[in-house]
């Protein structure tokens, strides 16, 4: 009989994973300091710009986070899964200040 605990992902994180294997190996392809400076561009559109273009720019950011985030879930330390579960509030935080006009 099979142990369990050895089995890969089901379900929804398994379809996730398929569905993540060719972006993330695109972006394993891509130059490193690429993925750095977009990532860099919207915090700072986030952060600087007002309004919608602000919030659609740390929602950008905040999915891409958290999509990374969901794929690295399993193997993260609990230190690890509190950082970024405390990024991506702040992010969203930002985005809906930007959206209400509190930012």
């Amino acid at each position: 009989m099979p142990d369990s605990r050895q089995a890969g992902p089901t379900g929804v994180r398994a379809a996730v994973e398929r569905w993540s294997a060719v972006p993330v190996v695109f972006l394993h392809q891509l130059p490193r300091w690429v993925l750095l400076v977009a990532i860099f561009a919207l915090l700072v559109v986030a952060m600087a710009v007002g309004g919608w273009a602000g919030a659609v720019a740390a929602l950008a950011l905040a999915a891409f986070l958290g999509w990374f985030a969901y794929l690295n879930w399993p193997r993260l330390d609990p230190g690890g899964r509190l950082l970024r579960v405390v990024a991506l509030g702040a992010l969203l935080a930002l985005a809906a200040g930007h959206a209400t006009g509190r930012f």
